[in-house]
């Protein structure tokens, strides 16, 4: 295959292979540490009590090194559809949405908050509206969860029997999703547009360095998950709860602060934390040296 005259941009194919293709190396790299804080999240019970290794391990913890460490991969299947279709419309989505705003509410963004501020707040709003429209995949998200915190959920059943019977009960926990989607990217985008401008004084985004999509990708992913990380449990003991048991995020927020404290609301933090920086950088930096890769052939 010969490479494609550039028209200096890059085609919604070549975004979908590199996108998508980041997201396939992320997943293998990083699944084992996001079923860790899922199981922390998901945890009621002391540490101190439990002990961590049943807590991350379960009935694996007494077993070998090795099958302890593919305990960490239940629901890889799901994961992978839901990260692949996440990252490829994250990718897409959010510059797709920042166009949508410059075109049509510039000016609004421009008086309100000036020239340079206003330019943040357009990347931060684009974000935001691109974490609401996630919800549209919440249903593997769900389906990841449960496999990776309550595999008894499935009892033997396949992926088209579950959609089958459950239907839209896939979708519990959406209010709650869409309610921590939108100031958590908001704060992903907003804080990465706000280092790399303010603080590496990039001035076009799309021109950043390898060095500066990475302090700025840290900075974003910090803010993202500590801002949403309350909502973000909330929503993942309703989506751990066998099917048929429907929980609203009210019950979870009030037996949550009864029984645990109001600290139980960061549960999962500090691995998350330290886990999406690298992760966030290492999928944004893939991305981008392949999408243009891609674009020279599709």
């Amino acid at each position: 295959m010969s490479p494609v005259p550039s028209n200096g941009k890059d085609s919604a194919t070549a975004r979908i292979l590199g996108s998508g293709t980041s997201g396939i190396a992320e997943l293998f790299i990083f699944h084992p540490v996001d079923t860790v804080a899922k199981r922390l999240m998901s945890n009621k019970t002391s540490v101190a009590t439990t002990g961590l290794n049943n807590i991350l391990f379960r009935d694996a913890a007494a077993a070998s090194f090795g099958r302890k460490f593919l305990s960490l991969f239940p629901g890889l299947g799901y994961a992978a559809g839901y990260k692949v279709a996440q990252r490829v419309y994250k990718f897409g989505g959010q510059p797709w949405f920042n166009d949508l705003i410059n075109k049509h509410y510039k000016t609004q963004f421009t008086n309100t908050f000036g020239e340079r501020k206003g330019k943040l707040m357009m990347q931060a709003a684009a974000g935001s509206l691109t974490g609401i429209g996630e919800v549209v995949l919440l249903p593997l998200d769900v389906l990841k969860i449960k496999r990776q915190v309550n595999p008894e959920a499935f009892r033997g059943r396949g992926v088209i029997r579950i959609f089958a019977e459950e239907g839209t009960a896939l979708y519990r926990g959406w209010g709650w999703t869409m309610a921590r989607n939108a100031p958590g990217s908001f704060a992903l985008f907003g804080a990465s547009a706000f280092t790399k401008d303010y603080v590496l004084g990039v001035q076009d985004y799309s021109k950043a360095t390898w060095g500066q999509n990475f302090v700025a990708s840290i900075a974003g992913a910090v803010a993202s998950i500590t801002v949403a990380a309350p909502l973000d449990v909330v929503k993942t003991r309703i989506q751990n709860a066998n099917f048929e048991k429907k929980v609203s995020g009210v019950t979870v927020v009030k037996d949550l602060i009864k029984n645990e404290g109001v600290s139980a609301f960061f549960k999962g933090l500090t691995p998350k934390i330290l886990v999406v920086g690298p992760k966030l950088v290492f999928s944004y930096t893939l991305a981008q040296s392949l999408i243009p890769l891609f674009a020279q052939y599709v």
